[in-house]
């Protein structure tokens, strides 16, 4: 047996670094620690606050230039957003009584009245008959006003009329540049102060019809008198340099907005939180959006004379024109509710717990009953329960970017991505139970205890 070691000399005091703290040490270093992670977290704060903030002030913008881009870049877009205007019975009224005036206006009534005095007289018709015929020029004028209109309305209320309208819009779809951007010549143009859109080919139309009918004058209707006012203000200069500006900006600021927002969540502390107000604040953002087209429609409307144009055509061709941007506005205030509520579904909510046993509960049911009745999924299944958050995301990132990389996305595309996610997520959790049974989860813990 070794003899015990003799005590010595002790060797020299481990160095700091290496001995534990004690306790007034341990307390600076915690609240050291603290204030560092505080710091750390209001940096991140300050981060996504402004990074959200930019995305929210974008995001209407966004969808903006993105309509107006579509509206310049894409012809069938174009004509498919003018088209309901050839049908809409307030314009075809109003392109009606136009046309008719004009006819009207160059035929001299007075003249032949006038005609027919002396016409009258040469016959020795008697001087009462003579002196009263001038009273004939209003029923003359009534009468043709209503034969003249009768025959215009049935060109414009054709489906002649309509394809034609949609045929010169394909053709000459330089209209939207010159209304939006000032540039190129074509059926609505920009004139100093004032938005009008040329109908010479549908007067050309109904000059022919008018002169096959009988009435000669129609053939001298001027060239100044094919065009209808549908918005006049001081300020077209800068709405089209605003314009000029959206379009330029179309195809990159709704990227720029996504990866913001997406940015945005990535540095907040809590992602989900993150998402989530990301969401809404958009959303608020689109309602925003769709006050400002009413007030926007209002202004129209009161600054087209209602002699230049009638208020219902003017309400339906702005309705018409920015039918689609409403419609992509509230495409995006869908998608927003939509994560949002998927963001507090994923939270630690009494709401959000209570869905996500309620729809465990039922997958796992009928994963088992379709085990046992013989159809288990084996190792396949196992995995996509193993990897259920894995799958959960890649399902989710499919149905966005398939929204994303849609040309056109409606309310419709967007409830239809979301159901069929939600299907796909249910077969996957059904799937993910199906790989074992209520008795094989039973028999489980007994085989381990006998293995032990």
């Amino acid at each position: 047996m070794l003899p015990p070691h003799a005590p010595g000399p002790r060797g020299p005091d481990p160095p700091p670094a290496d001995r534990p703290l004690g306790p007034g040490e341990r307390r600076d270093y915690e609240r050291l620690r603290r204030h560092e992670n505080m710091r750390h977290r209001r940096l991140r704060y300050a981060a996504t606050s402004v990074l959200l903030v930019l995305a929210f002030v974008l995001s209407p913008f966004a969808v903006v230039a993105t309509w107006a881009h579509s509206q310049i870049s894409d012809t069938d877009r174009y004509v498919q957003t003018v088209a309901p205007l050839a049908k809409d019975p307030s314009v075809q009224k109003a392109v009606s009584d136009r046309l008719t005036t004009r006819v009207v206006d160059n035929v001299d009534v007075n003249g032949i009245t006038d005609a027919l005095s002396n016409a009258l007289a040469k016959a020795d018709a008697p001087p009462g008959i003579v002196d009263k015929s001038h009273l004939l020029a209003g029923p003359l004028k009534n009468a043709l006003t209503t034969a003249v209109h009768n025959v215009v309305d049935k060109v414009v209320t054709s489906d002649q009329f309509a394809e034609l309208w949609n045929d010169a819009n394909r053709r000459a779809h330089a209209a939207v540049v010159k209304t939006l951007t000032g540039e190129g010549n074509s059926a609505v143009q920009a004139r100093g102060d004032a938005v009008v859109l040329d109908i010479g080919t549908v007067v050309d139309k109904v000059k022919q019809k008018l002169v096959d009918e009988g009435y000669q004058k129609a053939a001298s209707i001027p060239d100044v008198d094919k065009t209808i006012t549908l918005f006049r203000t001081d300020k077209l200069d800068d709405a089209q340099s605003g314009m000029r500006l959206l379009d330029t900006v179309g195809t990159w600021l709704p990227v720029t907005v996504i990866v913001v927002a997406a940015v945005a969540v990535w540095a907040a502390p809590s992602h989900r939180i993150g998402l989530m107000t990301a969401a809404i604040g958009i959303g608020v953002m689109m309602l925003v959006l769709l006050v400002g087209l009413v007030i926007a429609r209002r202004v129209y409307l009161d600054s087209v004379p209602s002699d230049v144009l009638p208020p219902d055509a003017a309400a339906s061709i702005y309705d018409t024109f920015v039918r689609f941007l409403r419609g992509s506005t509230r495409t995006v205030l869908i998608a927003a509710v939509i994560t949002a509520l998927a963001g507090y579904l994923y939270g630690p909510g009494r709401g959000a717990r209570f869905v996500r046993s309620a729809s465990a509960r039922a997958t796992g049911a009928t994963g088992r009953a379709m085990a046992r009745s013989g159809l288990r999924t084996g190792a396949t299944g196992q995995w996509l329960e193993t990897h259920r958050a894995w799958t959960t995301g890649v399902v989710i990132a499919a149905a966005a970017l398939a929204l994303f990389l849609w040309t056109y996305p409606t309310a419709a595309i967007v409830a239809l991505a979301l159901a069929v996610a939600v299907l796909v997520l249910v077969v996957l959790a059904i799937l993910g139970a199906a790989s074992t049974t209520a008795n094989d989860t039973h028999a489980e813990p007994e085989t381990r205890k006998q293995t032990s």
